[in-house]
C-alpha cells in the first residue's frame, strides 16, 4: 500500500495530462498510461519515491481549479486526491467519505439513488461507467442535475478516478429546445391554414391537421402512400406535372380552386406554392392552403350587417357622421344635427371641418387624413363644434373603405376611394367635473404630501439652522469656520423656503394675514418690480379709485405678484408691456372659468397683463401644477404659478388665466373684499436686526418630542440666561407642572406629539394655571390649530425658526405676560 501510495502522484499526473487535453477520451488514456508508468516507478529508489511526492503536490494545484470535481480512491475507498470542486458539488462533509456524500446527494430522488448504486456496482466490477443523475430542490425549484463518471486506474487493483460535473445549465437549455420544438411543431399542424408537400409523382409527403381536418381525414389518410394531389382537385390541372395544382405549372404558383374531401365536401381555397429542385434530382413542393369558405360566408353576412346598419344609424343616441374621401360630410344621423344644431340640408355635402371652431380645425383634418392614410389612433379626439352652443365632444375616426352611400338613392351602392365613419360623443358636462375634480385631486395629494413632510423636514430643518446659530456663537466673523457654519445656515433656510411654497400651494402655509390697500402695496413693489424686468419691458400700473380692503398676507400677496412679473418677463424676452391694472370687481351670478367657479360677491381684481408670447392651450390646464413647467432645464423649478395659486385660494382669493399664442396672457387675481378697518402696518424693522437685548429670566419648561429640536432650544434659551426645565411627551410636562408648577412662568410645546399633543396638554394647564403664558411650535400651519377645540392659540411660532427667532418670542411673551 505504502508503495501504491508514493506511486499514485506520478499516475495521476499522466491522468492529469489528459484532464487537460480533452474531458473524457483523453481523461481514459492518461489513466492507462497510469499502469505503464507504475513498472517504471518500482525500479526508482526512495529518492525517487519523495520526488514523486512533490510531482503529486504539482498535480494537485493543477487539478485543484478545474471546474470539475476531482477524486481518486483506493481499492477501500480512501481518498487519493480529491480537488475543491468535488467538495462542493458533492457536499462533502467532514468525517464522511466521498462517495457517501454523493450518494447523499441523490438520496432525494428514488431513480437518481438508483442509478447511482448501479454506477458504483459497474466501477467496482472494474468498468467504466458514467450517469446523468438529479438532485431534487425544495419549494418545487426544477432539480439540479450532475454527470458522475467512473474509471478504475489500470495498474492499482480497487482504485478509482471519479469525475463529477454540473450540467443543470445544459439539461435546462435540452428542455427549452423540446419544448419550442415542439411548440413549433404544434404550430404547423394546428395553424388557421394548411399546408402540405408532395413529390414528383404528387404523393403527399407532409399534410398538417387543419388541412386534414378539412379534407375529412387525418394525416396519415394522406401521407401513407395512396393518396396523390390531384385527387383532392375538384378539376385537376389537364396539362401539368403531378405536382402541380394549375394548368403550365410553374416554379410559383397562386390562385383560387376548388378542393374535394375524402367524404366529397367540396370547399372553395386559395393556394401559394412553391415547387423546390433539389440537388440528388428529386422535386417535392411547399404549399400553403387558406380555406375561403369562412369569406363567403362573411360577404353575405355584412350584406346583411349593411342593412341594419342603415337601421342603427339613423336611432343611434350618439352623433354619427359618414365622410367621403375629399373630407365632405354625406349623411349624418339625427344626433348629430341634434349636437351642431342645425339641419341636414344645411350640412350635407359640406367640408366636415367647417363644423369645428376654427382653432382646432388643422388638427381635425390632420386626423382625418392620418385615419384616411390608414392610421389607427389610440384614442380620440376632443374638438369644438361649431354650433349654436360652446360644446366639446369626442371625436373617434375610423376608416371606411369605399362606403355605401346613402344620400338618398336607397340602392346600396357604392362609393369610390376611402371615406371615414365619425362618431361624437357629447362631453361637454364631463369635461367640466373632470376638470373640477382633476385639480381637487391634485391639490389634495400635494396638500397631503407637502403637510406631512412638513413637519417632520421642519424639525430637521429647526435643528440644523438652530445648532448653526449656536456656533456662530463661539465662532465670529474672521474665524476660520464662520464662512463653513453661514453656508450651511444658508442652505438649510434655502430649504426651509422651498418647504413654505409646497405649503402654499397645499395652502397649508403659516399665513399673518392683515387688512391692506392694495394700491399701497403695490405702490412700494413698483420700483422693485421695474427693477426685476428690465429696461426692454415698459411698466404700467394702473390703479382703481375706491379700492375695497382685503384681509391678506402682505408678505404672500407681494410675493404673488412678483411671480407673475417674473413670468411675465420671462415671456418677453425681445422685450414688450406688463401693465398692472387694479380694480373692483362685482360677480352677480356664479361664474365658471375653466375648473374654477367664482360664487358671487364683490372681489379686488389685480390683473397682470403681458404681452408676451402666450400660453398654449393645452398648457393651460397645467400651469398650476408644482413642479410642471414649459421653460428650459434650470430655467425655473415649476412651482412660481403653483405658489401664486395656493397662497390666492388659501386666502380665499381666486386665480383665473387668458391667453392667446402670439398675442399674450392675462392672470386675474380676485380677493374677496373685506368689511373693516385698515390697520397700520408695522414698518419697524424687526428686533432681532435691531439687536436689541434677547436676554432674560424666568423659568420656562420646554416640550418637544424631537431630540435635537429640545436640545438645541433648551441650550438657546440657557445661554439667554434662562432656567429650562425639559419634556419629552406631554404625561412628563403634566408631571412636571403638578410638581413645580408654581415656579413655572412659560410653557413651550410642540403641536404634534405622541399620546398627548400640545393642545390637550395646554387644555390641562389652564386648569392647573390658568394665568400661564403657553408659545406652540409646529412645523404645520397656525390654522391647523384652530380644529382643536378648547384652545385658545394666542402665541405661534412656525418652524424651522431661528435662535434670534425664539428668544424674541420668548421675552415677548414673558413681557407681554407680566
Amino acid at each position: 500500500m505504502l508503495v501504491q501510495y508514493a506511486l499514485a502522484p506520478a499516475g495521476l499526473l499522466v491522468l492529469a495530462a489528459g484532464l487537460l487535453v480533452d474531458r473524457d477520451s483523453v481523461v481514459w488514456l492518461g489513466a492507462a498510461l497510469v499502469a505503464a508508468g507504475v513498472v517504471l516507478l518500482i525500479a526508482r529508489s526512495v529518492s525517487v519515491v519523495r520526488r514523486s511526492a512533490r510531482i503529486g503536490a504539482l498535480l494537485g494545484g493543477a487539478l485543484e481549479g478545474m471546474p470539475a470535481g476531482q477524486l481518486v480512491c483506493d481499492g477501500a475507498d480512501e481518498v487519493v486526491f480529491v480537488n475543491a470542486a468535488f467538495r462542493e458539488l458533492a457536499g462533502w462533509r467532514r468525517g464522511e467519505r466521498p462517495l457517501d456524500a454523493l450518494a447523499r446527494q441523490f438520496s432525494g430522488d428514488p431513480d437518481s439513488a438508483r442509478e447511482f448504486r448501479r454506477l458504483r456496482e459497474r466501477v467496482r466490477a472494474g468498468a467504466a461507467a458514467s450517469a446523468e443523475l438529479a438532485i431534487p430542490a425544495l419549494d418545487h425549484n426544477p432539480p439540479e442535475w450532475r454527470k458522475v463518471q467512473g474509471q478504475p486506474v489500470a495498474g492499482f487493483p480497487g482504485s478509482v478516478h471519479w469525475r463529477i460535473e454540473d450540467i443543470t445549465a445544459r439539461r435546462e437549455l435540452e428542455h427549452v429546445m423540446l419544448r419550442e420544438q415542439a411548440k413549433l411543431a404544434d404550430f404547423m399542424e394546428h395553424a388557421p391554414v394548411g399546408f402540405f408537400s408532395v413529390d414528383q409523382s404528387g404523393q403527399f409527403l407532409f399534410v398538417n391537421a387543419t388541412l386534414a381536418q378539412w379534407l375529412d381525414a387525418a394525416p396519415g389518410d394522406l401521407t401513407d402512400g395512396e393518396a396523390r394531389l390531384h385527387g383532392i382537385l375538384a378539376a385537376p390541372p389537364l396539362s401539368a406535372a403531378p405536382y402541380d395544382l394549375f394548368d403550365h405549372g410553374g416554379g410559383e404558383q397562386r390562385g383560387e380552386l376548388t378542393m374535394v374531401g375524402l367524404r366529397g365536401r367540396r370547399f372553395q381555397v386559395a393556394v401559394a406554392q412553391s415547387v423546390v429542385h433539389a440537388d440528388d434530382g428529386t422535386i417535392h413542393t411547399r404549399s400553403v392552403v387558406r380555406d375561403l369558405s369562412p369569406e363567403r360566408e362573411w360577404q353575405e353576412a355584412l350584406r346583411l350587417s349593411e342593412q341594419r346598419f342603415q337601421r342603427f344609424f339613423e336611432d343611434a343616441p350618439i352623433g354619427i357622421a359618414l365622410v367621403d374621401e375629399t373630407g365632405q360630410l354625406t349623411e349624418c344621423n339625427e344626433a348629430f344635427l341634434t349636437l351642431i344644431g342645425s339641419e341636414a340640408g344645411s350640412v350635407i355635402n359640406r367640408p366636415m371641418a367647417d363644423l369645428i371652431v376654427p382653432a382646432e380645425r388643422d388638427a381635425v383634418i390632420a386626423r382625418l387624413k392620418s385615419v384616411q392614410g390608414g392610421d389607427d389612433p389610440a384614442h380620440p379626439l376632443e374638438v369644438r363644434l361649431s354650433g349654436g352652443r360652446e360644446l366639446t365632444a369626442q371625436l373617434y375616426a375610423r376608416r371606411l373603405a369605399n362606403p355605401v352611400r346613402t344620400d338618398g338613392r336607397g340602392d346600396g351602392t357604392r362609393g369610390e376611394g376611402v371615406g371615414l365613419i365619425l362618431h361624437f360623443i357629447d362631453m361637454t358636462e364631463r369635461k367640466s367635473l373632470e376638470a373640477q375634480f382633476a385639480q381637487s385631486q391634485k391639490m389634495q395629494a400635494v396638500g397631503q404630501l407637502a403637510g406631512g413632510v412638513a413637519h417632520d423636514f421642519n424639525n430637521l430643518l429647526t435643528a440644523m439652522i438652530g445648532f448653526c446659530d449656536l456656533l456662530l456663537l463661539r465662532h465670529k466673523p474672521g474665524d476660520q469656520s464662520f464662512s463653513d457654519i453661514m453656508q450651511i445656515k444658508q442652505n438649510a433656510n434655502r430649504a426651509a423656503n422651498l418647504v413654505r411654497q409646497l405649503l402654499a400651494f397645499s395652502r397649508q402655509q403659516t399665513l399673518q394675514p392683515r387688512v391692506i390697500n392694495v394700491t399701497d402695496v403695490l405702490a412700494e413693489l413698483a420700483n422693485l418690480l421695474r427693477r426685476l424686468i428690465g429696461e426692454n419691458i415698459e411698466l404700467k400700473m394702473i390703479h382703481g379709485r375706491d379700492l375695497g380692503l382685503v384681509k391678506v398676507d402682505q408678505n404672500q400677496l407681494e410675493q404673488v405678484i412678483i411671480n407673475l412679473v417674473v413670468n411675465a418677463r420671462d415671456a418677453m424676452a425681445g422685450g414688450g408691456k406688463l401693465t398692472i391694472n387694479t380694480t373692483n370687481h362685482v360677480v352677480s351670478q356664479p361664474e365658471r372659468r375653466e375648473h374654477e367657479t367664482v360664487p358671487s360677491g364683490s372681489y379686488v381684481s389685480i390683473e397682470v397683463i403681458d404681452t408676451g408670447c402666450g400660453i398654449a392651450r393645452e398648457n393651460l390646464q397645467r400651469i398650476f401644477e408644482p413642479f410642471y413647467t414649459t421653460k428650459e432645464v434650470g430655467s425655473g423649478t415649476g412651482l412660481g404659478l403653483s405658489t401664486v395659486y395656493g397662497i390666492v385660494r388659501q386666502t380665499g382669493g381666486f386665480v383665473l388665466v387668458d391667453s392667446a399664442v402670439g398675442e399674450g396672457t392675462t392672470f386675474t387675481i380676485l380677493l374677496p373684499h373685506h368689511q373693516g378697518e385698515l390697520r397700520p402696518v408695522d414698518t419697524a424693522e424687526p428686533r432681532e436686526r435691531r439687536g436689541s437685548d434677547l436676554t432674560g429670566s424666568g423659568t420656562i419648561l420646554l416640550v418637544e418630542d424631537e431630540d435635537a429640536v429640545r436640545v438645541f432650544s433648551a441650550r438657546a434659551l440657557r445661554n439667554k440666561g434662562y432656567q429650562v426645565l425639559e419634556a419629552k411627551n406631554g404625561e412628563a410636562a403634566l408631571q412636571q407642572i403638578e410638581t413645580n408648577g408654581a415656579s413655572i412662568d412659560l410653557l413651550i410645546t410642540d403641536v404634534v406629539m405622541p399620546q398627548m399633543d400640545g393642545p390637550t396638554l395646554a387644555r390641562h394647564v389652564r386648569k392647573l394655571r390658568p394665568e400661564m403664558r403657553v408659545i406652540f411650535i409646529s412645523g404645520y400651519a397656525e390654522d391647523r390649530l384652530g380644529e382643536i377645540d378648547g384652545v385658545e392659540v394666542a402665541h405661534f411660532l412656525p418652524k424651522p425658526f431661528s435662535l434670534k427667532q425664539l428668544a424674541s418670542k420668548v421675552k415677548e411673551v414673558i413681557r407681554d405676560g407680566r
